[in-house]
Protein backbone atom coordinates (compact mmCIF):
# COMPACT_ATOMS: atom_id res chain seq x y z
CA UNK A 1 0.00 0.00 0.00
CA UNK A 2 1.02 3.62 -0.51
CA UNK A 3 1.91 5.82 2.45
CA UNK A 4 3.41 9.24 3.08
CA UNK A 5 6.36 9.89 5.37
CA UNK A 6 4.77 12.09 8.02
CA UNK A 7 7.64 12.47 10.49
CA UNK A 8 11.30 11.60 10.94
CA UNK A 9 12.83 11.91 14.40
CA UNK A 10 16.26 11.34 15.87
CA UNK A 11 15.88 8.70 18.60
CA UNK A 12 19.49 7.80 19.51
CA UNK A 13 22.95 7.72 18.00
CA UNK A 14 22.48 6.57 14.35
CA UNK A 15 18.80 5.73 14.98
CA UNK A 16 15.95 7.61 13.30
CA UNK A 17 12.26 6.79 13.59
CA UNK A 18 9.86 7.32 10.69
CA UNK A 19 6.09 7.66 10.82
CA UNK A 20 3.93 6.70 7.85
CA UNK A 21 0.33 7.79 7.23
CA UNK A 22 -2.20 7.21 4.48
CA UNK A 23 -2.10 10.03 1.90
CA UNK A 24 -5.91 9.96 1.86
CA UNK A 25 -6.30 10.00 5.65
CA UNK A 26 -7.67 6.46 5.88
CA UNK A 27 -6.98 4.17 8.82
CA UNK A 28 -4.10 1.76 8.28
CA UNK A 29 -4.57 -2.02 8.68
CA UNK A 30 -4.61 -3.50 12.18
CA UNK A 31 -1.37 -4.94 13.55
CA UNK A 32 -0.21 -6.68 16.73
CA UNK A 33 2.95 -6.26 18.80
CA UNK A 34 5.85 -8.06 17.12
CA UNK A 35 4.68 -7.31 13.57
CA UNK A 36 6.92 -5.92 10.84
CA UNK A 37 6.39 -4.39 7.42
CA UNK A 38 8.26 -4.45 4.12
CA UNK A 39 9.44 -0.97 3.15
CA UNK A 40 10.00 -0.39 -0.56
CA UNK A 41 12.82 2.13 -0.75
CA UNK A 42 13.14 4.58 -3.66
CA UNK A 43 15.97 2.54 -5.23
CA UNK A 44 13.70 -0.53 -5.40
CA UNK A 45 15.38 -2.28 -2.48
CA UNK A 46 13.01 -3.89 0.03
CA UNK A 47 13.81 -4.00 3.73
CA UNK A 48 11.87 -5.27 6.75
CA UNK A 49 11.38 -3.09 9.83
CA UNK A 50 9.48 -3.82 13.03
CA UNK A 51 6.50 -1.63 13.87
CA UNK A 52 7.29 0.15 17.12
CA UNK A 53 4.38 2.56 17.54
CA UNK A 54 1.03 2.11 19.23
CA UNK A 55 -1.17 -0.62 17.66
CA UNK A 56 -4.26 1.26 18.91
CA UNK A 57 -3.35 4.29 16.75
CA UNK A 58 -4.45 3.27 13.26
CA UNK A 59 -3.67 6.67 11.77
CA UNK A 60 0.06 5.93 11.54
CA UNK A 61 2.79 3.31 11.54
CA UNK A 62 6.17 3.93 13.16
CA UNK A 63 9.45 2.18 12.45
CA UNK A 64 13.01 2.91 13.56
CA UNK A 65 16.13 2.40 11.46
CA UNK A 66 19.72 2.00 12.62
CA UNK A 67 22.07 3.47 10.04
CA UNK A 68 24.72 0.87 9.17
CA UNK A 69 27.42 2.40 7.00
CA UNK A 70 28.95 -1.02 6.30
CA UNK A 71 25.66 -2.81 5.64
CA UNK A 72 23.87 -3.62 2.39
CA UNK A 73 22.83 0.00 1.85
CA UNK A 74 19.17 -0.09 2.84
CA UNK A 75 19.55 1.66 6.18
CA UNK A 76 21.72 4.42 4.69
CA UNK A 77 19.14 4.95 1.93
CA UNK A 78 16.32 5.12 4.47
CA UNK A 79 18.18 7.79 6.45
CA UNK A 80 18.92 9.79 3.32
CA UNK A 81 15.73 9.41 1.31
CA UNK A 82 12.76 8.96 3.68
CA UNK A 83 12.13 12.66 4.10
CA UNK A 84 8.84 14.11 5.29
CA UNK A 85 6.28 14.24 2.50
CA UNK A 86 7.83 11.45 0.45
CA UNK A 87 5.40 8.90 -0.96
CA UNK A 88 6.52 5.26 -0.77
CA UNK A 89 5.04 1.78 -0.81
CA UNK A 90 4.99 -0.61 2.14
CA UNK A 91 3.70 -4.13 2.66
CA UNK A 92 0.93 -5.24 4.98
CA UNK A 93 1.93 -5.99 8.59
CA UNK A 94 3.19 -9.55 9.13
CA UNK A 95 4.17 -11.23 12.35
CA UNK A 96 6.40 -14.18 13.16
CA UNK A 97 7.13 -12.86 16.65
CA UNK A 98 3.79 -12.95 18.40
CA UNK A 99 3.17 -12.26 22.07
CA UNK A 100 1.98 -15.40 23.86
CA UNK A 101 -0.07 -15.37 27.03
CA UNK A 102 2.04 -15.61 30.19
CA UNK A 103 1.90 -14.67 33.86
CA UNK A 104 5.23 -12.85 33.61
CA UNK A 105 7.57 -11.62 30.88
CA UNK A 106 11.28 -10.99 30.64
CA UNK A 107 12.34 -8.95 27.61
CA UNK A 108 15.92 -8.75 26.33
CA UNK A 109 16.81 -6.19 23.67
CA UNK A 110 20.11 -5.49 22.00
CA UNK A 111 20.46 -2.12 20.27
CA UNK A 112 17.83 -1.60 17.56
CA UNK A 113 16.25 -4.86 18.79
CA UNK A 114 14.17 -2.68 21.10
CA UNK A 115 11.77 -1.92 18.23
CA UNK A 116 9.57 -5.06 18.30
CA UNK A 117 9.87 -5.22 22.09
CA UNK A 118 8.51 -1.70 22.66
CA UNK A 119 4.86 -2.37 21.66
CA UNK A 120 4.99 -5.70 23.50
CA UNK A 121 5.90 -3.88 26.70
CA UNK A 122 3.10 -1.39 26.12
CA UNK A 123 0.60 -4.24 25.66
CA UNK A 124 1.77 -6.25 28.68
CA UNK A 125 1.88 -3.16 30.89
CA UNK A 126 -1.67 -2.21 29.89
CA UNK A 127 -2.84 -5.64 31.07
CA UNK A 128 -1.18 -5.17 34.44
CA UNK A 129 1.10 -8.17 33.93
CA UNK A 130 4.53 -8.15 35.58
CA UNK A 131 7.44 -7.60 33.20
CA UNK A 132 11.04 -6.51 33.12
CA UNK A 133 13.44 -5.48 30.37
CA UNK A 134 17.20 -5.87 30.05
CA UNK A 135 18.27 -3.43 27.34
CA UNK A 136 21.83 -3.47 26.05
CA UNK A 137 23.51 -0.97 23.73
CA UNK A 138 27.01 0.16 22.82
CA UNK A 139 26.82 3.28 24.99
CA UNK A 140 24.31 5.48 26.78
CA UNK A 141 23.92 7.49 23.57
CA UNK A 142 22.66 4.40 21.70
CA UNK A 143 19.54 3.72 23.82
CA UNK A 144 16.53 4.54 21.62
CA UNK A 145 13.08 5.35 23.03
CA UNK A 146 14.47 5.61 26.54
CA UNK A 147 11.84 8.20 27.43
CA UNK A 148 9.06 5.74 26.59
CA UNK A 149 10.32 3.12 29.02
CA UNK A 150 9.51 3.20 32.76
CA UNK A 151 12.94 3.10 34.36
CA UNK A 152 11.87 1.09 37.42
CA UNK A 153 11.27 -2.00 35.26
CA UNK A 154 14.23 -1.57 32.91
CA UNK A 155 17.90 -2.40 33.37
CA UNK A 156 20.07 -0.48 30.91
CA UNK A 157 23.42 -2.11 30.11
CA UNK A 158 25.83 0.16 28.23
CA UNK A 159 28.65 -1.94 26.83
CA UNK A 160 31.32 0.76 27.11
CA UNK A 161 30.76 1.17 30.86
CA UNK A 162 28.88 -1.96 32.02
CA UNK A 163 30.13 -4.64 29.67
CA UNK A 164 27.87 -7.15 27.95
CA UNK A 165 24.49 -8.33 29.21
CA UNK A 166 24.95 -11.11 31.78
CA UNK A 167 22.94 -13.85 30.07
CA UNK A 168 23.34 -16.25 32.99
CA UNK A 169 21.82 -13.68 35.32
CA UNK A 170 18.95 -13.07 32.90
CA UNK A 171 18.13 -16.78 32.73
CA UNK A 172 18.43 -17.22 36.50
CA UNK A 173 15.93 -14.40 37.05
CA UNK A 174 13.50 -15.55 34.36
CA UNK A 175 12.05 -18.56 36.16
CA UNK A 176 8.39 -18.99 35.24
CA UNK A 177 8.50 -16.19 32.66
CA UNK A 178 8.10 -16.04 28.91
CA UNK A 179 11.39 -14.70 27.57
CA UNK A 180 11.41 -12.48 24.49
CA UNK A 181 14.62 -11.39 22.80
CA UNK A 182 15.57 -9.38 19.74
CA UNK A 183 19.15 -8.49 18.99
CA UNK A 184 22.36 -9.37 17.19
CA UNK A 185 23.35 -13.04 16.69
CA UNK A 186 25.86 -13.03 19.56
CA UNK A 187 23.10 -12.08 21.99
CA UNK A 188 20.39 -14.39 20.66
CA UNK A 189 22.74 -17.37 20.30
CA UNK A 190 24.03 -16.97 23.87
CA UNK A 191 20.47 -16.80 25.19
CA UNK A 192 19.46 -19.89 23.21
CA UNK A 193 22.37 -21.86 24.66
CA UNK A 194 21.65 -20.75 28.23
CA UNK A 195 17.91 -21.43 28.04
CA UNK A 196 18.48 -24.86 26.49
CA UNK A 197 21.02 -25.74 29.18
CA UNK A 198 18.38 -25.27 31.89
CA UNK A 199 15.71 -27.06 29.85
CA UNK A 200 13.67 -23.94 29.14
CA UNK A 201 14.16 -23.54 25.41
CA UNK A 202 10.39 -23.59 24.80
CA UNK A 203 9.94 -20.47 26.90
CA UNK A 204 12.24 -18.46 24.63
CA UNK A 205 10.83 -16.39 21.76
CA UNK A 206 13.27 -14.77 19.34
CA UNK A 207 13.48 -12.37 16.47
CA UNK A 208 16.86 -12.04 14.82
CA UNK A 209 18.16 -9.23 12.67
CA UNK A 210 21.07 -11.30 11.51
CA UNK A 211 21.17 -14.81 10.05
CA UNK A 212 21.51 -17.91 12.19
CA UNK A 213 24.86 -19.72 11.99
CA UNK A 214 25.09 -21.71 8.76
CA UNK A 215 26.56 -25.14 8.19
CA UNK A 216 28.97 -26.17 5.46
CA UNK A 217 28.14 -29.86 5.42
CA UNK A 218 26.23 -29.83 2.14
CA UNK A 219 27.07 -32.85 -0.05
CA UNK A 220 27.08 -32.76 -3.87
CA UNK A 221 24.56 -31.18 -6.18
CA UNK A 222 20.87 -31.42 -5.34
CA UNK A 223 17.95 -31.15 -7.74
CA UNK A 224 14.94 -28.85 -7.67
CA UNK A 225 11.92 -29.57 -9.84
CA UNK A 226 9.76 -26.54 -10.60
CA UNK A 227 6.27 -28.05 -10.69
CA UNK A 228 4.59 -25.33 -12.74
CA UNK A 229 7.01 -25.57 -15.65
CA UNK A 230 8.47 -29.04 -15.23
CA UNK A 231 11.96 -27.54 -15.29
CA UNK A 232 14.61 -29.38 -13.26
CA UNK A 233 17.41 -27.24 -11.82
CA UNK A 234 20.71 -28.53 -10.41
CA UNK A 235 21.89 -26.74 -7.23
CA UNK A 236 25.63 -27.00 -6.45
CA UNK A 237 26.80 -26.80 -2.80
CA UNK A 238 28.05 -23.23 -3.17
CA UNK A 239 24.77 -21.88 -4.56
CA UNK A 240 21.40 -21.29 -2.93
CA UNK A 241 18.17 -22.69 -4.35
CA UNK A 242 17.06 -19.11 -4.99
CA UNK A 243 20.22 -18.34 -6.96
CA UNK A 244 19.96 -21.55 -8.98
CA UNK A 245 16.32 -20.96 -9.87
CA UNK A 246 17.04 -17.40 -10.94
CA UNK A 247 20.05 -18.55 -12.98
CA UNK A 248 17.61 -20.84 -14.84
CA UNK A 249 15.62 -17.77 -15.84
CA UNK A 250 12.79 -18.03 -13.29
CA UNK A 251 12.07 -14.96 -11.20
CA UNK A 252 11.32 -15.42 -7.49
CA UNK A 253 10.55 -12.72 -4.91
CA UNK A 254 13.12 -12.19 -2.17
CA UNK A 255 14.34 -9.51 0.20
CA UNK A 256 16.77 -10.25 3.04
CA UNK A 257 18.23 -13.44 1.45
CA UNK A 258 19.40 -14.47 4.94
CA UNK A 259 16.46 -16.63 6.01
CA UNK A 260 14.94 -13.96 8.21
CA UNK A 261 12.08 -12.14 6.46
CA UNK A 262 10.02 -14.89 4.78
CA UNK A 263 9.60 -13.11 1.43
CA UNK A 264 10.95 -16.11 -0.51
CA UNK A 265 8.92 -18.75 1.38
CA UNK A 266 7.90 -21.38 -1.16
CA UNK A 267 5.51 -24.35 -0.98
CA UNK A 268 7.18 -27.77 -1.06
CA UNK A 269 5.21 -30.44 -2.94
CA UNK A 270 7.63 -33.33 -2.45
CA UNK A 271 11.01 -34.08 -0.91
CA UNK A 272 12.72 -33.51 2.42
CA UNK A 273 14.01 -30.06 3.37
CA UNK A 274 17.20 -29.16 5.23
CA UNK A 275 15.84 -26.03 6.95
CA UNK A 276 18.50 -23.38 7.62
CA UNK A 277 16.35 -20.31 8.19
CA UNK A 278 15.76 -18.26 11.33
CA UNK A 279 12.04 -17.81 10.77
CA UNK A 280 9.94 -20.98 10.59
CA UNK A 281 8.77 -22.63 13.78
CA UNK A 282 9.71 -26.24 14.57
CA UNK A 283 6.14 -27.26 13.79
CA UNK A 284 6.32 -25.57 10.38
CA UNK A 285 9.66 -27.24 9.66
CA UNK A 286 8.37 -30.67 10.68
CA UNK A 287 5.36 -30.32 8.38
CA UNK A 288 7.70 -29.77 5.42
CA UNK A 289 5.02 -27.73 3.66
CA UNK A 290 7.28 -24.81 2.82
CA UNK A 291 10.87 -23.58 2.88
CA UNK A 292 12.87 -20.37 2.56
CA UNK A 293 14.72 -20.96 -0.68
CA UNK A 294 17.33 -18.28 0.01
CA UNK A 295 19.06 -20.47 2.62
CA UNK A 296 17.36 -23.87 2.97
CA UNK A 297 18.15 -26.84 0.74
CA UNK A 298 17.25 -30.40 -0.17
CA UNK A 299 18.25 -32.71 2.66
CA UNK A 300 21.23 -34.92 1.94
CA UNK A 301 21.62 -33.54 -1.56
CA UNK A 302 18.28 -35.06 -2.60
CA UNK A 303 15.47 -33.76 -4.80
CA UNK A 304 12.70 -31.30 -4.01
CA UNK A 305 9.58 -30.44 -5.95
CA UNK A 306 8.60 -26.79 -5.44
CA UNK A 307 5.42 -24.93 -6.34
CA UNK A 308 7.19 -22.57 -8.73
Amino acid sequence: MTVRVEAARWEAESVTSFEFVSPTGQDLPIWEPGAHIDVYLPSGAVRQYSLCGDPADRTRYRIAVLELRGGRGGSVEAHRELRCGRIIDIGLPRSNFKLVDADRYVFVAGGIGITPILPMIREVDSRGIKWELVYGARSAAHFAFKGELPSDAVRFVAQDTDGLIDIGDVVDNASGAAVYCCGPPALTDALIDSMNRVGRGRDLHLERFGPAPTRSDTPGNSEIELARSGLVVSVPPDQSVLEAVRAAGVECPSSCEMGICGTCETSVLAGEVDHRDSLLTEQERTSGASMLICVSRAKGGGRLVLDI
